[in-house]
């Protein structure tokens, strides 16, 4: 991505070096020049009376996704007591595994985590990551991104869902940040495009006004 200065049209008038919220225009013999920090917001391309400055969008390089299988859910334990959300998650994480063809995986990290990690698997997870240790029996939001964040780069999610909880808010966030990637929350619907095999992200926005669709076509797992 780039932005290019159309030279003949450009006449030195300064309204893109004024617009800039980054300071990224300066006019040099009569002609805009961008600078180092331009942020590619696109002000100036809008602003310009004479149409003069263009944003050149690139192909974006994709990157090899295959290793990134499976569908996980993040089982919220409180005080070693399943959270009911929990379980609703399953149920919609069944339905996008189903529809891929992949397993639903739950993750658990709790103290003596063996009767829920059995209750999860009575529920519908294939399969239960679960991180048993004492000292997680209450909610350490550093310890869970530490520990959800080695999870997903060892052994690759396509998908993950988390609780739109306290919790879920508190740590979802930071690990969708190590891991490079994004993040849809309060989500209203999720379904798996026939066509992509992409996860369609439903979210209200402006105000609840509108719904918007999201997908992250690029970066896994596809976190909401």
């Amino acid at each position: 991505m780039k932005i290019k200065i159309l030279e003949e049209k450009c006449n030195g008038c300064g309204v893109c070096v004024e617009s800039c919220p980054f300071g990224a225009i300066e006019v040099v013999d009569k002609k805009a020049r961008i600078k180092e920090n331009c942020n590619f917001c696109g002000v100036c391309v809008d602003i310009c009376p004479k149409n003069a400055i263009l944003l050149e969008e690139g192909e974006v390089a994709r990157k090899d996704l295959s290793a990134y299988k499976g569908v996980w859910v993040f089982a919220e334990n409180r005080r070693g007591k399943l959270a009911k959300v929990s379980f609703e998650l399953l149920g919609e994480g069944r339905k996008l595994a189903t529809s891929l063809g992949e397993s639903l995986s739950a993750v658990l990290f709790g103290s003596q985590t063996e009767s829920n990690s059995r209750e999860l698997l009575k529920r519908g997870a294939d399969s239960v990551y679960a991180v048993d240790e004492p000292g997680l029996e209450n909610f350490q939001d550093d310890v869970y991104v530490g520990l959800l964040t080695a999870l997903v780069n060892q052994y690759k999610p396509e998908i993950l869902l988390i609780p739109a909880t306290c919790q879920g808010r508190s740590f979802a966030p930071r690990v969708a940040a190590r891991v490079h990637t994004g993040l849809t929350a309060d989500c209203t619907g999720l379904a798996i495009n026939p066509k992509t095999k992409l996860l369609e992200q439903t979210r209200p926005t402006f105000g609840g006004n509108l719904l918007a669709t999201i997908i992250c076509e690029n970066y896994r797992p596809q976190m909401s």
